[in-house]
Formats: structure tokens, sequence, C-alpha cells
């Protein structure tokens, strides 16, 4: 059968980033396909090299705004981690407050986009309806509602208030609501959406394991691994159990991230408990100069984050390395696409919740 070289992106209607793949295909089947990097690079890295490490904490904030949070917290712990020294109790569990509503926020915004590309724009507006309450959160706050810039070197920024526990909590309660309500029929048991994504980019449990994926793409594939099992933040007294599917396809996917929203609501509501009348300071301070090496671990939204930084007693790093969780998954794609319709080559592509605004650094 005659073979046909199709590219995919970077532009594309279905993709809000600009990832590019070569699709060769046999009738309308995909057989190969060979993913292109390097639209949005950005030189993060080298530039953070030549900064104090106070002022690399925004430039890594920034390297994706959907997980601001997430950069922040990994780069202020490999900085703690490298000057040995151990953050306040309440500004632990203030950085786990937000990092979860983060992790909220990312999903919603993930299943609407993934309900925008199977033509669901019911689903698409529901879910952004709803993330806009989480937003509304981060302004109530941090003051801001995607870069919040509460993380700090040794602690947090900006504290939340006793006072202001009751319309944190009564917003909460409206997310989870509307969830339920606006949301959860479209995604739990409805036969469209489970006919579209049932059984597209299939991934077995072994090929997840072998190709090192991580967060939601590998635990919808029966992976259990979940960063936050380490530890880090508060989560040493808010644990958590990764959420697991076994099926390995974009319906696994979608209901493991769909189970997370849960987790992360429970999660912000433990630590406002443990918040509740806690006293302490919000900062330890850093010394400007460091030395040595050390490394750092987030479960991001999209799965495991990882800094490393070698540092030789200046006042910058002298090595700062990222490795995102996008990264960390392209190859699922060469893997998941062979074998399927080119029509849904953008859910399956979707379902890995690519972000190549982290990727391209």
């Amino acid at each position: 059968m005659p073979r046909t070289v199709v590219p995919f992106g970077p532009q594309h209607p279905v993709l809000a980033e600009p990832i590019q793949l070569e699709l060769t295909l046999e009738d309308e089947v995909v057989v190969d396909a060979v993913p292109g990097l390097g639209y949005v690079h950005r030189g993060i890295e080298a530039e953070s090299e030549r900064r104090p490490y106070d002022e690399d904490l925004p430039l890594l904030e920034r390297i994706c705004g959907i997980c601001s949070v997430a950069h922040a917290v990994a780069y202020a712990q490999v900085v703690e981690a490298l000057a040995e020294v151990e953050v306040p109790r309440r500004a632990r569990l203030l950085r786990t407050f937000w990092f979860e509503l983060t992790r909220l926020h990312s999903h919603l915004l993930w299943l609407g986009l993934a309900g925008d590309a199977i033509g669901f724009e019911a689903l698409f507006q529901g879910c952004w309806r709803v993330r806009e309450r989480v937003l509304d959160l981060f302004t109530l706050t941090a003051g801001n509602r995607v870069i919040i810039g509460v993380t700090s070197l040794g602690g947090v920024r900006r504290d939340i208030p006793d006072t202001m526990q009751r319309p944190i909590r009564e917003a909460l309660d409206i997310v989870e609501r509307e969830m339920a309500e606006g949301i959860a029929p479209f995604v739990l048991g409805n036969e469209a959406v489970a006919r579209r994504l049932a059984g597209v980019g299939v991934l077995s449990k072994e090929d997840a394991e072998e190709l090192g994926l991580v967060g939601p793409t590998a635990r919808g594939s029966g992976v259990a691994r979940d960063v936050r099992q380490s530890l880090y933040a508060a989560h040493d007294e808010l644990p958590i159990e990764p959420v697991v599917e076994q099926g390995g396809d974009s319906l696994a996917r979608t209901l493991v991230r769909w189970r997370e929203m849960a987790d992360s609501l429970r999660l912000c509501r433990e630590a406002l408990d443990r918040l509740a009348g806690l006293r302490g300071p919000l900062v330890t301070r850093v010394p400007p100069r460091l030395h040595g090496e050390a490394t750092s671990r987030v479960e991001a939204p999209r799965g495991e984050l990882f800094y490393y930084i070698a540092a030789d007693g200046d006042l910058h790093p002298t090595r700062v390395r990222v490795r995102t969780p996008t990264f960390a998954n392209i190859p699922a794609v060469l893997k998941m696409l062979p074998g399927i319709q080119m029509a849904s080559v953008p859910i399956a592509l979707l379902s890995i919740d690519p972000c190549l605004s982290c990727t391209e650094r």
C-alpha cells in the first residue's frame, strides 16, 4: 500500500502548543510518527546561570505559566537542599495548598481542551467556567490569577490568615459542586466521550515503565508512581496514594486526572485544617553563596519535574538543569500513534497533556 507523509503542526486548530509531528500514513492509518521540537526555545537554563539565586526564582517560575508553582517549589527546594536549611512548617503547608490548587486548575484546563478536541463544546465551556473559580481563589489568596509568585527561597512570601479560611472553603465547596453537577455527567459514563477516547493511544504498563513515562500518562497505564510519596513540602502529614487506571488509553488518562482533582480538593482542605491556629515563621534565611550539588523532585500536574543545581560558592549557580514531565512523556507519542486513525491523532497527542513551554526552555 502506498504511504503518505503528512506534517501535523506546529500550527493546528486543535493544538494549544506548537508541537510538530511528521506522520507516515497508509490510507488513513498512522504507521510512523516522528516528533519535532525547538520552536519556542528560550535559553532559560543558560540565563539562570548568570543570575543570583533569588533572581532565578521568578525566571524559572515562568518556564510554564500553568504549572509555575511547581517550578517555583522545585527550584526553591533544590536551593534549600544546597543551603541545608529547614523550611518552616507553615510555609510547607502553604506551598502544598497552592500546589494542589495549581494541579486542579491545570487538569481543568486540560479537560476543557480535550473536550474541544473531540467537538464537545459543552465540556470545554463547563471546565473553563469552573477553572475560573480556581483562578479566583488564586487572586483571593495570592493576588494574581496564574503566575502567583508566592514561593520564596526558604519559605513563602504570603500568608493565608485564619480570617480567610471561610471564604476559601466556601469557594472550594462551589468548585466541587460545579464539577459534580456540570462536568461529571460529561466525563463519567458518557457514551459519546467514551467512544471517542476508549482504545485511542493505548500504552501498556510495560511500555510505560520501559519508556520512563511519568505523571497521569504513566498512571493511566497502571504504573503506581507519584513523587508526592517522597514526602516533599507538607506531604509527610498530607499523604497521597497514586491514582491508577489500568486501561492505558486516552480514556484511562482522562479518568486519572479526574480522580486526581478530587484528591487535590481534599489536600487543600486538609492543609487549611492544619493552618488554622498554627503560628510560626513563613521563611528561613538562605545564604547568598552556596557550594555543592543538589537535586529536587516534585509531582507537577503533568508528572515528575526534576531540578539539578551545581554551585561553586559564587553568587549564582554554575549549572542549572531542568527535566520536565513532557520531555519524559514525548517518547509515548512514538509508541501510541502507530496503528490509529489519522482523525484520532489529536486526541492521543493531547492525552499526554503536552507542554512545549516547559519542554523547550
